[in-house]
């Protein structure tokens, strides 16, 4: 190979090797993640449960041999699990498992929210747990009317607790379960 040839070839990498050292690449801005939920439409409940409700339409209602629905959000890969009991002259021991629930998550939990709910014309009584942290579950409530019907949910997501990626879907889900506490009333 002549020295001209060597000469035109080191010439074209060259070339070649400035031609791909063009583009600039620059870091990307800082940004929020923005997840959209729709608005909430709700329908109520059918079946033969002791109580109604509204829930969500994003929800699946899933029947189980229980005494009370789950509802289980497919997209959010969330649940909301319902549990029903008969107060039978037991309503301290009911409610004070219904407090203790809560409690067990203060462990990966930074603090736990309370609100009361009292709706005394619908003798529907209760308190919402909301759970700020890392724990297993976002939300807890209850609902009684203290002399015949007590109801306990608790919100999973099917993921790892990160509670800075799960929280937008956990403010969202705790719009559902309001409006769930807000329209439940008693059948019997």
């Amino acid at each position: 190979m002549t020295n001209s040839l060597k000469a035109i070839y080191f010439l074209g990498a060259i070339i070649l090797l400035l031609q791909a050292c063009e583009s600039l690449h620059q870091p990307k801005p800082k940004a929020m993640l923005s997840l959209n939920y729709p608005t909430p439409e709700y329908k109520k409940t059918l079946g033969n449960y002791p109580f109604d409700f509204e829930f969500n339409q994003l929800a699946q209602l899933k029947k189980s041999n229980k005494r009370a629905p789950d509802l289980y959000y497919p997209n959010m890969k969330a649940t909301l699990y319902l549990s029903y009991v008969m107060v039978q002259n037991n309503i301290d021991s009911l409610l004070n498992d219904a407090y203790k629930l809560p409690g067990k998550h203060m462990i990966k939990a930074q603090e736990i929210p309370e609100r009361v709910f009292v709706a005394p014309e619908h003798e529907v009584y209760g308190t919402l747990f909301s759970v700020v942290g890392n724990a297993a579950s976002q939300l807890q409530f209850f609902l009684t009317d203290s002399t015949d019907n007590f109801l306990v949910g608790s919100l999973y997501f099917y993921s790892r607790p990160n509670y800075d990626s799960i929280m937008p879907a956990a403010r969202y889900l705790e719009r559902d379960v309001i409006h769930l506490m807000e329209t439940l009333r008693w059948k019997n």
